[in-house]
């Protein structure tokens, strides 16, 4: 078996950065109705700025498949180019299409003639399936180098005009025309973005060798948190937009994002700890060996949590250790471990031998993914 090395890395964010009092400008409101969820939202996510593909009107100024083309253009300046890649593996949340794939439409943008694609869909552990799918490909020796990524543009799913037809239904029902919690929650916590990895069979420079990754499910204990394009029924089982009618689409904004925070908040932390520890355990690591954590967060305060949960359950990594710039860029879910990593390489705080512990959650029905990498 093959050694996998990330030797370079990139990211692409749109525009300019936005601060919190431009958000609701930016995205519009809701029934001509400023949010009473955001100033909560905002100050216990602690997020000072985040991306939109978005200019200042609100109209359009990148899809998803051009974030990532942006991203990888990054990668592939100077001793690489856009036609040394053999295998692109792109995962994200957030597609522009149903179909064709996103890899395919991303592939669209590039130059290069007659790769192998992977497409990897979910919530946050997309942009891990991806980064998973390259390094096997490499680990086994079926190919000697791979562009993987993580992106998102979630941006244009979240903004006020599109809960319009929810609105007015809820008005023609003498129903207060507020959209759930559920939904406005979502709104203020996620940004738009792309990274890219260049994963190789041979180290290059400042790189990181991945010693492993692991990820697992718990979706047969857990229901459905974090979904779009469906509606939760009262036993937990998602109703897909394939089976309401068309004009449903729009009265119950049925392709809007949601998320089920009380489900959230008691699951979250409690099965990342125990999926931590479970990959500790099996990999035989201490976590005194850790020099690094990057842990990919949604929001500072679910940090918090995860933070009490560790030491509760005894596994402890001091604050210290932790590493996130999620302050900086904002939540953008698949893309965030990519722009992390990308940062704290970028920094000049590594040092050859250091060890990076890298833990992505998705709440989408409760997933984890876990990658040990050393600096080589």
């Amino acid at each position: 078996m093959k050694e996998v090395y990330i030797t370079k890395t990139a990211h692409f964010l749109p525009n300019n950065p936005i601060e919190n009092d431009q958000m609701e400008d930016i995205l519009g409101v809701i029934d001509n109705t400023p949010s009473r969820a955001r100033r909560i939202v905002l100050r216990n996510n602690g997020i000072k700025t985040r991306y939109y593909a978005l200019d200042d009107s609100g109209d359009v100024t990148h899809n998803n498949a051009e974030l990532t083309a942006g991203a990888i253009k990054k990668l592939c300046e100077n001793d690489f180019k856009e036609g040394d890649i053999e295998l692109l593996s792109c995962g994200t949340s957030t597609p522009d299409n149903l179909l064709p794939a996103h890899a395919s439409m991303v592939h669209g943008l590039i130059n290069v003639d007659n790769i192998e694609l992977n497409t990897a869909s979910g919530v946050c552990c997309s942009g891990m399936n991806a980064l998973k799918y390259g390094y096997l490909a490499i680990k086994s020796g079926d190919k000697n180098s791979a562009v993987c990524t993580g992106s998102e543009r979630v941006s244009t799913w979240m903004q006020g005009r599109k809960f319009e037809g929810e609105v007015d239904n809820l008005k023609k029902l003498e129903e207060h025309p507020v959209i759930g919690f559920k939904k406005d929650f979502l709104r203020w916590m996620l940004s738009d973005g792309a990274g890219a990895f260049l994963l190789e069979n041979t180290p290059k420079g400042d790189c990181l060798r991945i010693e492993w990754m692991k990820a697992y499910s718990y979706a047969n204990e857990l229901e459905p948190c974090m979904y779009a394009g469906g509606e939760k029924m009262e036993n937990g089982q998602l109703k897909p937009w394939s089976e309401f009618d068309t004009d449903d689409w729009a009265r119950k904004s049925v392709f809007s994002l949601k998320q089920d925070v009380k489900i959230l908040d008691n699951n979250v932390s409690v099965k990342g700890v125990e999926s931590l520890k479970r990959v500790l355990e099996q990999e035989n690591v201490d976590t005194g060996s850790i020099d690094y954590f990057l842990p990919h967060i949604s929001s500072f305060y679910f940090g918090d949590r995860l933070f009490a949960e560790m030491e509760k359950q005894g596994v402890h990594i001091p604050k210290e250790k932790w590493f996130t710039n999620l302050g900086d860029v904002g939540n953008i879910g698949s893309a965030s471990i990519y722009l992390i990593i990308d940062a704290l390489l970028k920094s000049k705080k590594l040092k050859k031998g250091d060890r990076l512990l890298v833990a992505v959650p998705e709440s989408g029905r409760f997933s984890y993914f876990y990658s040990l990498m050393t600096v080589c």
